[in-house]
């Protein structure tokens, strides 16, 4: 062998010297770009399992969250479905004992933060009745937590008070008799604080109840707020408010008259909420879970909370829903001043004085601002013949903010809510006539107070918030409805109702898709489900989250960007092609 292989080679310089008694030569593995180079390869080949983990370890607390959500549901039927509100309060009124009975309640907000709210009231501020929206779901929405339309009342100092309902409606409760209990709640009210009449907060279909009462018992309400609330049922545009065109595609009022026979006298209200969640399938089907399921460190409880809301079903009954829809949303006849809710009533918009003002979205496409603002023109036609009528009409606009966020959101409750009840003695003062307020916040913060902001008055003309639509084609849906309705009516509903009893009506309560989702996670149902209680706290305690730049979390993100997309692209032809039918059928 030749010796020179035999020798030692030299070290490289960058290697440290090694004759230096006391000292280690320093392993290759520790010059900067081969240290750099092997992390990599063992950050890439640790990426898919520390992936695997982190996804088994949500899908754990996932279905866990999901089994939290059934039984949540399950024991809020067991306990009568009461009112989801996050203040203390008593009973002022039971209208189920009137004499002409209805599902309502009167309550008197008592309690907020641990302290008595008489230690917070400004006399010199009108009483509030805050009444929330009977549209399937229960009450609560307006004051389920802190930052809502109830805690920024309480915080300004008003003496709130919340109309609530009962899961189940009267027998033969009419819509009459819900608007004889809400006149009967304003008036105590008013009686208790003075005579002075209180400001009316409507949310949603409260909204144009609290417009019924208004038009129909002039000088007993206050300033009223109408937020997200459809009173132009006709209006709206291609691309914005596809429910509108439902009743054509069913035939009318008849299907909803069908499914109250089937209820023995009541109307599901899960039927509605899958028409809202049908609305949009992205979020509903595909993003509304999966963003629990990707950030549920975070989200499960604002997830539990919300759903604790949003799954408690309730009933109409089948008088009062059959009016709702075939006096508004079918036949449109609120508008029209055609709408009769008693024998020798017909209830007549331009009798309203007390000021109205108008909270919509831009991106509520369930009550878009078409619906919410239509009617005035119909009813006013110019700017004069408002200001000739003595009324007041403001209308605030959100850009961003779903239907929902009107009366959830906390922002919205912290700034546009706030700013609202701080301008309720500015709304009185205004000279008749249209405006648009505005809000001046240039911190972006929602969580301030006057003179951080201001308010401003913006005068407008009735004019320019017209929006045209196939007046025609609706009319047609209308006479169609009155025809079908009237055969239904006459021929089928006596049949329907003889086999119809409430072993039957309850049977298809619990088999509504809008139920068994949810209940069919609770292990009373999947006992399997008793796994992932026993697995969730200690997943929760050893938890380990992947990084955020992990190559298969970008590809898991990516892949929901498709699946969501997918199905807003459908959504968008559906919407399309609903219109484009609903022009060829009865255009």
């Amino acid at each position: 062998m030749n010796k020179a292989s035999t020798k030692t080679p030299k070290a490289p310089e960058i290697w440290p010297d090694t004759s230096t008694a006391g000292t280690l030569p320093v392993p290759p593995s520790s010059v900067p770009g081969q240290a750099t180079a092997l992390a990599e390869a063992a950050s890439l080949w640790m990426a898919p399992w520390r992936y695997q983990i982190d996804c088994w370890q949500r899908t754990v607390l996932f279905l866990d969250a999901l089994r939290q959500r059934a039984d949540n549901m399950l024991q809020h039927e067991q306990a009568g479905l009461p009112p989801l509100l996050d203040f203390d309060y008593e009973t002022l009124l039971d209208a189920r004992r009137f004499e002409r009975p209805s599902n309502y309640a009167l309550l008197r907000i008592t309690d907020t933060g641990g302290d008595r709210h008489e230690h917070c009231l400004d006399d010199t501020k009108r009483p509030l009745i805050v009444v929330d929206p009977r549209a399937g779901h229960g009450p609560g929405i307006g004051g389920f937590k802190r930052d809502s339309e109830v805690g920024m009342a309480l915080h300004e100092g008003h003496a709130v008070y919340f109309v609530m309902f009962y899961p189940e409606p009267c027998p033969g409760q009419t819509l009459a008799d819900v608007l004889h209990a809400l006149r009967r709640f304003v008036e105590e009210v008013s009686r208790r604080h003075g005579g002075r009449a209180p400001v009316l907060y409507g949310n949603c279909q409260a909204g144009w109840a609290v417009t019924l009462l208004s038009a129909g018992c002039v000088g007993l309400a206050g300033p009223a707020v109408l937020n997200g609330s459809p009173l132009s049922y006709w209006a709206g545009a291609a691309d914005v408010n596809p429910m509108r065109l439902a009743g054509g595609f069913v035939g009318g009022v008849w299907p909803v008259h069908f499914l109250a026979d089937l209820g023995n006298g009541s109307f599901d209200g899960a039927w509605l909420v899958q028409n809202f969640e049908a609305l949009n399938p992205a979020h509903s089907l595909w993003d509304k879970l999966n963003h629990v399921f990707a950030n549920i460190d975070d989200e499960r409880e604002r997830f539990l909370d919300f759903e604790r809301w949003w799954s408690g079903f309730y009933f109409l009954g089948r008088e009062e829903i059959v009016a709702i829809v075939e006096n508004l949303f079918v036949g449109n006849k609120l508008e029209r001043g055609e709408m009769r809710i008693c024998h020798g009533c017909v209830i007549d918009l331009r009798h309203i004085r007390n000021p109205l003002l108008i909270f919509a979205s831009s991106a509520d496409n369930i009550t878009p601002p078409h619906q919410a603002l239509n009617w005035i023109p119909t009813i006013y036609p110019t700017t004069a013949d408002l200001k000739g009528a003595g009324q007041r009409i403001v209308y605030l606009l959100n850009p961003h903010v779903g239907h929902l966020g009107i009366f959830v959101s906390a922002s919205v409750a912290r700034l546009e809510h706030r700013a609202i009840l701080e301008s309720v003695n500015e709304l009185e003062g205004l000279a008749p006539g249209l405006y648009e307020m505005r809000i001046v916040n240039p911190t972006g913060d929602p969580d301030c107070r006057k003179p951080q902001y201001a308010v401003v008055f913006a005068e407008r003309r009735v004019e320019d918030i017209r929006f045209d639509y196939p007046r025609k084609a609706f009319e047609t849906v209308r006479l169609i409805s009155e025809l079908n309705e009237s055969h239904y009516r006459g021929f089928v509903s006596p049949w329907v109702q003889a086999v119809a009893t409430p072993w039957t009506a309850t049977a298809l309560k619990w088999l509504h898709p809008m139920r068994t989702s949810r209940y069919l996670f609770s292990e009373k149902f999947c006992p399997w489900m008793k796994a992932m209680e026993t697995l969730a706290p200690w997943v929760r305690e050893h938890r380990w989250p992947v990084d955020a730049d992990n190559p298969w979390l970008v590809g898991e993100q990516a892949a929901s960007r498709m699946i969501s997309n997918g199905l807003d692209a459908y959504r968008r032809w559906r919407d399309e092609t609903q219109e484009a039918m609903f022009a060829a059928l009865f255009g």
